[in-house]
């Protein structure tokens, strides 16, 4: 599903970008369940799922490191200039957003679900500076499961942490390191609202109709500066393509299947 001789298989390209803490296995439902109308490439970004960790460049890691990684990876999915559909969710979102305007003549169209581009917002937005409050208990946090527990408890409601299974608790906790530099990526890229008005490819932006005023910000924003987007909203909160899995994929479909249909 994720390599194969692409140069005989008609099926459109769908390069699918995770969220943090996850992998590429998040999509598995949506790839399995429309398989036989498009090719779906799910990457894992560095840090998680089978990718590695960027060590050699941790202490100025940034967003153009993150879709470096992911460009360097699609050669041995995709034809040599092969266009494609992209995908995001979260900080996978995030990254679509970079890779669409660093690859603009290949991408056909663009969805992202509550990308975590807090970099859009002003630093006055009241949304940016409560995310960076959530951002600064985490690197204060006394222990990876303390700070595990703030993050994965601002996206899915207090308790979230405390009720998923010790084994997936560690993992979480395993994973804070990169989190922290999922963060100061974002906050560090340099690309404001006025740099997405190049992205004028059909694109749906959605956001959960549960999710917090941060991810509820940046996507109303963006909304309104891609020239050719749409804003939907689905059941759940910021985890809504795990949570809710077959409302989202429903509408990630249906935009695809829009996005690829031949003009009458």
């Amino acid at each position: 599903m994720f390599q194969g001789d692409t140069a005989r298989d008609a099926r459109p390209a769908v390069v699918l970008l995770h969220s943090s803490m996850s992998s590429r296995s998040q999509w598995a439902p949506l790839m399995a369940a429309q398989e036989s109308r498009f090719r779906f490439i799910a990457l894992d970004l560095l840090g998680y799922g089978k990718s590695a960790f960027p060590t050699e460049v941790a202490h100025e890691f940034s967003l153009a490191h993150e879709v470096d990684a992911v460009a360097a990876a699609l050669p041995a999915h995709l034809g040599a200039g092969e266009p494609f559909h992209l995908v995001g969710h979260s900080y996978g979102g995030a990254t679509a957003l970079r890779l669409a305007r660093q690859m603009r003549s290949r991408v056909l169209s663009l969805v992202v679900f509550e990308p975590v581009a807090f970099h859009l917002l002003s630093p006055q937005d009241p949304a940016r500076i409560g995310i960076e409050r959530v951002i600064a208990a985490i690197d204060m946090a006394p222990s990876q499961q303390a700070a595990a527990r703030v993050f994965i408890d601002y996206w899915n409601g207090p308790g979230g942490f405390d009720k998923l299974p010790p084994a997936l608790q560690q993992r979480f906790a395993s994973q804070v390191a990169k989190v922290r530099l999922d963060f100061q990526a974002l906050l560090g890229e340099p690309a404001a609202l006025a740099d997405m008005h190049v992205l004028n490819m059909p694109a749906l932006v959605l956001r959960g109709e549960q999710a917090p005023i941060s991810t509820r910000r940046v996507a109303d924003c963006l909304a309104a500066a891609l020239p050719n987007a749409n804003l939907r909203q689905t059941p759940g909160g910021h985890m809504a393509p795990l949570t809710h899995a077959d409302d989202v994929n429903a509408v990630i479909s249906g935009f695809l299947a829009d996005a690829t249909r031949e003009p009458a």
